[in-house]
């Protein structure tokens, strides 16, 4: 049966919406199901850190089958089989870490894309992407508007390099990874470091300046709100390991008092 494929988060973004996600990485389809009724726009699943293989994408996308909650993926690295796998499996909002460069981003997109345009292997018939092959149409007819590939910027180097980076065809978002940031220059989790904070302000001004959307993770006294407020588009609310550990820790601390 034919389906349309759509992206709900990146349709969200082009509505100039803000968008809040869970980061998960427990690689766990019942909590990201649990999450994604909850209500998250999105939920980010980090696979440079958290414990998901290629597999358990798979199992993380049929658990958001029936939500409008998208799935962004976090890729490794710039790693050209997992992504191949990745969007096989049907992921279409996918993450790289750790951007420096105009040539970096150049190479991502070229990884996510089919020829002409990139050099991702085709095998339509096989891959959950196209629905096993009763889906291909509209799925190689629309894939690279419908892709949302968001790449992070986490050195110095990706800081001096936003405005080449951010002039790459194909790269949609530019997104702040504050903790990386700041062990980059040295200052690991000093948030409050006049350093770190010309840094972050820095990123934050040059990515405002170009043509693609804007993401950061909640830092130091930022919370979600805060980090909307600054005028980005998009950041998550915490991690599904934060919610459980928190939470966790309060009901047992009352109870031991």
């Amino acid at each position: 049966m034919e389906e349309k494929i759509k992206n709900y988060l990146k349709e969200k973004l082009l509505k100039k919406m803000k968008v809040l996600g869970c980061w998960t990485s427990l690689d766990n389809e019942i909590t990201s199901e649990l999450l994604a009724l909850a209500g998250f726009d999105f939920l980010l699943i980090d696979h440079e850190h958290g414990y998901g293989d290629a597999r358990g994408i798979t199992q993380q996308l049929q658990s958001l089958k029936e939500t409008l909650c998208s799935a962004l993926v976090r890729m490794p690295k710039d790693d050209e089989v997992y992504v191949k796998k990745s969007l096989d499996s049907g992921v279409n909002c996918i993450m790289f870490p750790a951007v420096n460069n105009r040539k970096e981003a150049e190479n991502i997109v070229e990884m996510c894309r089919y020829a002409p345009n990139g050099y991702r292997g085709v095998a339509p018939g096989m891959i959950r992407a196209t629905n096993y092959g009763m889906n291909i149409k509209d799925y190689f007819d629309n894939i690279e508007k419908n892709l949302l590939i968001v790449c992070q910027i986490e050195t110095v180097e990706g800081v001096s390099n936003i405005e080449e980076i951010g002039r790459v065809n194909g790269v949609d978002m530019l997104f702040v990874g504050p903790m990386d940031l700041s062990t980059n220059i040295g200052k690991f989790g000093q948030f409050d470091d006049p350093l770190f904070i010309k840094t972050i302000h820095e990123a934050k001004d040059k990515i405002f300046k170009s043509a693609k959307f804007s993401g950061i993770i909640p830092f130091g006294n930022y919370d979600w709100k805060d980090v909307f407020e600054m005028g980005f588009d998009l950041t998550t609310a915490g991690t599904e390991l934060s919610i459980l550990r928190d939470s966790s820790r309060k009901i047992i601390k009352e109870f031991r008092n």
